[in-house]
């Protein structure tokens, strides 16, 4: 079918306010907004002032009462544990409710936090939607976040209540989280009044008479005694939740969200940019401690009347390269959304794709990755694989939804490989040189956004104004700072390189460590691979490549090494200055996908540095330092 991209997007560029009032008539609202857009409130604008309105109702209430009931709402599938536990909307409401109940009869209201501290259980969706219930704040902290991370996140959001488990599952060890969130609390000089915890079979927990609350115990006796707890009217611009970016070091930058303006977005999502219907079921392969969990195993297939997948596994080991397709077939998945990483690891460990012909994928129509930036080979042995159309797209925690997408639900556009898409509506992208002036099309710079920031972005950070100013817009007045390099083509597709952190100066020349992998991709033995800029004393910097090669390549690894510099050189040229490729077992990545090519940059360089919170497998970077020493870097 022919897009309606370019007609929907001059829609709204023409008339924003009428543009996103259509939208919204999409969510349930308990009293009217009184305006769109208010530029004259916070610090950039207000969405849809004066409204009140709940986002547990439009996710759960409305579709129990509009026919829904008797629908799948949620699917957990633990991959690890072995089980599959099902619920549609009205257990889900029931389940929510009860939850409600407890969290209101330990005093949690309206504006209180919370903080979510937990595995990807299906008891954490609900624990989300029982605060957005009673108008309390939810913050999501990665289950198994070191006990200093979760104390500095404690401290920051001031929450009444902790809800958390006994423990987390991992392929090959099982976390005990509760001795991590007793030290957290112990380090830090705010207290929660009470701590809730799910008890989980693989591993039990002691509770502290007095603080703590068996989450299951709780639950049964307010579903015995029948409690009803009935949606908190909130206002449209209240916060929903408080998500921590970063933190590793000093304090911590919790994104808000509201709830009116997220509702939005995120319903109009569904089917415009991800092509999805109502009652369809929606797999985001993401964990809630992350915004895609949040956005896309949570709340909007919730609010658009679909089935979600929450998923606890990873996508080799669990045991076998063939797992996402077995959930896809059992569960009548029609898209996927996953981490360009998750594929590069399916394709490490099966590159000739034998298991995919092993499952009925019939139902399964497209495939979403981001998160990281999907090489061109990763996407093209998916699409191949799978005979789906496979969509990069673009966005951030701040945003909460796609920056950049290629529009399935408005009719696909040509796919350019490298490329996450065009905009959005609401997103007016430039390309900005660091003097903060535009630069031509094809020309490398600054992404930046131009404000103001479109429904479900934050609107600050909590309880630092000043911050968010300083972090996101005062470098470039008038825009939003991504902290992301790109390019924008003639036909207005984007082009994400890297982070701004992650272009190097070799001898004066800036070059993307993006397209250096993307060239390192090509090379049929490698799996995966990063390329970081290290000190070079007499160019400043120089690229360094460290690859994953295929399961089962039994060549030379020196021989791959060297037509890995040389496929380098060929396409981007000898001002890369590329001349070392170091092999690999693994890279280190973050629990969301995301590589840590900072820490490795300061292990080449021989620089301090300090073991990221969120890394998936610490003992990767031991391997990494060791690898490096064999080669006469970091030493």
């Amino acid at each position: 079918m022919q897009s309606r991209y370019h007609q929907v997007y001059a829609d709204w560029k023409r008339d924003p306010d009428a543009f996103w009032a259509e939208a919204a008539r999409e969510v349930d609202w308990f009293t009217p907004f009184e305006k769109v857009f208010e530029a004259q409130s916070g610090v950039y604008g207000r969405w849809f002032p004066g409204a009140t309105c709940n986002t547990c109702y439009n996710a759960v209430d409305r579709h129990v009462a509009g026919g829904r009931a008797d629908q799948l709402a949620l699917i957990h599938d633990s991959a690890i544990a072995g089980t599959v536990r099902k619920f549609t909307y009205a257990e889900l409401k029931r389940e929510v409710v009860a939850l409600a109940s407890v969290l209101k009869n330990q005093g949690i209201g309206k504006g209180d936090r919370v903080i979510i501290y937990m595995p990807m259980i299906a008891e954490a969706a609900f624990a989300m939607l029982a605060c957005a219930r009673l108008g309390a704040i939810h913050s999501v902290v990665f289950g198994g976040f070191a006990a200093r991370e979760l104390a500095t996140r404690i401290e920051d959001a001031q929450p009444k209540a902790v809800i958390s488990a006994s423990c987390g599952i991992e392929p090959s060890r099982t976390i005990a989280y509760k001795p991590l969130l007793d030290e957290a609390i112990e380090l830090a000089s705010h207290k929660p009044e009470r701590c809730i915890v799910v008890q989980r079979e693989q591993l039990r927990c002691d509770l502290i008479e007095g603080r703590d609350i068996d989450y299951a115990d709780a639950v049964a006796r307010e579903k015995a005694a029948g409690a009803n707890v009935d949606c908190v009217a909130v206002a449209s611009t209240d916060p929903l939740y408080v998500l921590y970016t970063s933190g590793t070091t000093g304090q911590p930058k919790g994104v808000i969200r509201d709830n009116g303006g997220h509702m939005v977005m995120l319903k109009w999502s569904m089917d415009n940019e991800f092509g999805i219907k109502p009652g369809e079921v929606f797999w985001a392969a993401s964990d809630v401690g992350w915004v895609v969990g949040h956005s896309y195993i949570v709340y909007a297939p919730l609010l658009h009347g679909c089935t979600t997948v929450m998923f606890e596994g990873k996508p080799v080991g669990t045991p076998d390269a063939g797992t996402f397709w077995r959930v896809i077939e059992q569960h009548g998945v029609a898209a996927l959304f996953t981490a360009p990483t998750a594929f590069r690891a399916i394709k490490g460990q099966d590159p000739k794709g034998e298991f995919i012909p092993k499952y009925d994928l019939s139902k399964f129509r497209t495939l979403f990755l981001a998160g990281e930036r999907a090489d061109p080979e990763t996407i093209k042995w998916a699409e191949q694989r799978l005979g789906v159309p496979v969509i990069d797209h673009w966005w951030q925690t701040e945003t909460g939804a796609p920056i950049t997408q290629n529009p399935v639900g408005l009719g696909m556009l040509p796919v350019k490989y490298g490329s996450p898409g065009v905009p959005m509506p609401g997103y007016d992208i430039r390309i900005l040189n660091d003097a903060g002036h535009e630069v031509p099309n094809g020309t490398l710079g600054n992404v930046v956004l131009k404000l103001p920031l479109p429904p479900a972005c934050l609107p600050t950070l909590w309880n630092a104004d000043k911050r968010f100013h300083q972090a996101y817009l005062d470098e470039f007045p008038g825009f939003y700072k991504t902290a992301d390099a790109g390019i924008l083509d003639d036909d207005g597709y984007l082009f994400v390189m890297a982070r701004t952190d992650d272009i190097i100066n070799v001898a004066g020349h800036r070059l993307s460590t993006g397209a250096m992998e993307e060239v390192l991709a090509e090379h049929p033995d490698v799996a995966e691979c990063a390329v970081i800029g290290i000190a070079d004393e007499l160019k400043g910097q120089s690229p360094l490549g460290l690859v994953v090669l295929n399961a089962g390549v039994a060549r030379d690894r020196s021989a791959i090494e060297k037509e890995a510099i040389a496929l380098v050189r060929d396409r981007i040229g000898p001002v890369a200055a590329f001349k070392t490729v170091v092999t690999i077992k693994r890279l280190p990545k973050t629990r969301s996908g995301k590589v840590l090519r900072g820490t490795m940059q300061k292990i080449a360089d021989k620089e301090e540095w300090k073991m990221p919170a969120t890394i998936d497998d610490p003992a990767i970077l031991d391997e990494i330092t060791e690898a490096l020493k064999a080669r006469g870097i970091g030493v």
